[in-house]
């Protein structure tokens, strides 16, 4: 795990954090390699590892399905959640502080997690997401009880107009007394996509507030199309 490890250590957190600030979302290119998109999309077929399969349609989510891997997380989802997280816990506290949320994130992860223990949140929620032909994901947002992290990502696993067409990754943003500002982005394989989870803030002229956002996935025209999503907070039994 001491690639991955260096590789997030050597990303430009200074230009990520001001994108997240600005735009609150942001692709780091090439995180993963193609061995470990691959070998990620073949776990998908496995019984175990897993505690649960959602099929979309099901609950009117979209058409697809996911998993929700089950702790422990495989190391490299492991490592990167918990290597991730605490430079994002230094911008997630900067938009609760300009938002005025009498609310900070610990600076380990570990922590967070024993926060949400306390809330009766205990449930892995990094989960694999698989989309055929027709396939799309409803906008939603990732919150899983009354604790949540304010930002998620989402790896890409497939290559974009090669694996499959279509499936474009959608965000929608919210300014209060306005319509929604519709954002599509295509990540490549091996891409990380680091987004708000529920809001992010932005300075008006009487001060900060909350831009809501909400994000889905774009109807699959062929092909098949695999993303990890990994959310920092755990949810509720």
């Amino acid at each position: 795990m001491e690639n991955i490890i260096q590789k997030i250590k050597n990303l430009d957190w200074s230009a990520i954090t001001e994108a997240m600030h600005t735009q609150g979302y942001v692709i780091i290119p090439k995180l993963l390699t193609d061995s470990q998109c691959d070998l990620l999309k073949k776990g998908y077929g496995d019984s175990g590892g897993y505690r649960k399969t959602v099929i979309m349609a099901r609950h009117r989510f979209g058409l697809g399905e996911y998993k929700y891997f089950d702790y422990p997380l495989p190391d490299l989802i492991q490592t990167i959640r918990s290597e991730f997280y605490p430079y994002l816990a230094i911008i997630a506290n900067a938009w609760f502080r300009a938002l005025a949320i009498e609310l900070s994130f610990s600076p380990k992860h570990e922590d967070f997690l024993a926060h949400c223990r306390r809330h009766g949140q205990e449930q892995a929620t990094v989960l694999i997401l698989k989309y055929t032909e027709g396939g799309f994901n409803t906008l939603h947002q990732d919150l899983y009880g009354e604790v949540y992290f304010p930002m998620q990502v989402v790896l890409m696993l497939d290559e974009p107009e090669f694996d499959f067409t279509g499936g474009e990754f959608v965000l929608t943003q919210q300014i209060p007394r306005a319509q929604s500002k519709a954002i599509v982005l295509k990540p490549k394989k091996g891409e990380l996509v680091l987004f708000a989870t529920n809001f992010r803030p932005e300075k008006g002229r009487m001060g900060y507030f909350r831009v809501n956002m909400k994000h889905g996935v774009s109807e699959v025209t062929s092909g098949e199309r695999h993303a990890l999503g990994i959310i920092f907070h755990d949810a509720e039994k």
